[in-house]
C-alpha cells in the first residue's frame, strides 16, 4: 500500500527520530511503471518472510532527503550516471550503501526505427549524412533531462556532426507519438530511447551505435541501483541478502511497464502474476534468505504463491 510522506513529514522526523520506524521496511517510489512494479513485487515476497512494508509515492529529490532523514529504508530506482549529483554525494558521506544493479541490460542512447537500421543508418556517426531526411531533428522528451543536456552538449561541440541539429523536446508522451507516426508512415525519425521500457515492446527500434559514448560508458549502458539507508542495511544483514538476489532484465521490467502504463494493469496484480509464472527465478532470489525467525524464506514463500 501506498502512502504520502510529504517534505513537511520530513522535516518534522529531524526533530522527532521516533517517527522513523525501524520495524517497517519503508520504500521510496517515485512516479515511474518499472519502480512501481518492481516494488510491489519486493513487498508481496518480503511479507511472507514476516516483513511489513510500506511505499511512499513520493519525488527523486524528496526519495534521497528521506534516505538521509530516516523516512525512507530503500529505494529500487537509483539510475546511474543520470542520477550521480544526488547519489554520490550520500554515498561518499556514508549515509547510503550501494547493494546491487537490479536491472541487467538497462541502456539509453539514440534510437531509430528497424527499416532505417537495415539502410545502414546504424550509428550515430551516421546521422549528419542523412540530415535533410530528418530535418535535422532529434526528438527528446523533456528540457532539462539528463538526455536533453547530453544532447544539447553534442551539438555545442559539433560531435558527430551534430552542431546544425535541432533537439525537439516535448515530453515522453509526445516524443514516442512522433516516433509511433512516423513508423507507422515509414518515414525517417530519430529519438532519445531507452531500455528498460514498453517501447522495446511496442516500437520496432533499433539502438544506434556510438563509440565516442555520449549518454555514458558502453554506449549509454546504465545501472539501476537498490540503495539502502546504511544504518538500516547494517542492522538487517538478511534484507541485504534478498536485495542482492532481487534483480531483473531489461526485458521483464519493460513487461512490467507496459502492462502498467499501457494496459493499465494495477501492479499489485501484476506482480501477482510475474511471481505465480516465475517460481525458479523466485527461488533463486531467496537462496540464503530467511524469514524473521530466521527459517528459510522460500517454503514460505512456495506456500504462499
Amino acid at each position: 500500500m501506498r502512502f504520502p510522506l510529504t517534505p513537511a513529514l520530513l522535516s518534522l522526523s529531524l526533530a522527532t527520530p521516533a517517527l522513523a520506524d525501524d520495524t517497517v521496511l519503508d520504500f521510496g517510489v517515485p512516479a515511474w511503471p518499472g519502480i512501481t512494479v518492481k516494488t510491489e513485487i519486493a513487498q508481496q515476497l518480503l511479507a511472507p518472510l514476516g516483513y511489513e512494508t510500506r511505499s511512499h509515492e513520493l519525488g527523486l529529490q524528496v526519495i534521497y532527503q528521506g534516505l538521509e532523514t530516516d523516512d525512507i529504508d530503500v529505494f529500487l530506482g537509483a539510475w546511474m550516471p543520470a542520477q550521480t549529483s544526488m547519489y554520490t554525494p550520500r554515498e561518499a558521506s556514508g549515509t547510503i550503501t550501494r547493494v546491487t544493479n537490479n536491472v541487467i541490460g538497462a541502456q539509453m542512447t539514440l534510437a531509430v526505427p528497424d527499416y532505417l537500421y537495415a539502410q545502414g543508418i546504424q550509428s550515430i556517426a551516421d546521422l549528419d549524412a542523412h540530415r535533410e531526411r530528418f530535418d535535422g531533428k532529434i526528438h527528446g522528451f523533456g528540457a532539462g533531462s539528463a538526455a536533453s543536456e547530453v544532447l544539447h552538449a553534442a551539438i555545442d561541440e559539433d560531435t558527430w556532426g551534430l552542431g546544425d541539429w535541432q533537439v525537439m523536446d516535448t515530453s515522453v508522451v509526445g516524443m514516442l507519438g512522433a516516433a509511433r507516426s512516423a513508423i507507422d508512415r515509414e518515414v525517417p525519425i530519430v529519438w532519445v530511447g531507452w531500455t528498460p521500457h514498453w517501447m522495446n515492446i511496442e516500437l520496432p527500434l533499433r539502438y544506434l551505435d556510438d563509440s565516442k559514448n555520449l549518454f555514458g560508458e558502453n554506449n549509454g549502458e546504465t545501472d539501476v541501483l537498490t540503495v539502502l539507508r546504511s544504518d538500516y542495511a547494517d542492522a538487517h544483514p538478511n534484507l541485504v541478502d534478498f536485495f542482492e538476489q532481487f534483480t531483473f532484465d531489461a526485458e521483464e521490467q519493460s513487461w512490467m511497464i507496459q502492462e502498467f502504463s499501457q494496459k493499465e494493469r494495477d501492479p499489485e496484480t501484476i506482480a501477482s502474476q510475474w511471481l505465480q509464472e516465475h517460481p525458479e527465478r523466485v527461488e533463486t532470489m531467496l537462496e540464503g534468505v530467511t524469514t524473521l525467525d530466521g527459517k528459510p524464506a522460500w517454503p514460505a514463500v512456495e506456500a504462499s504463491l
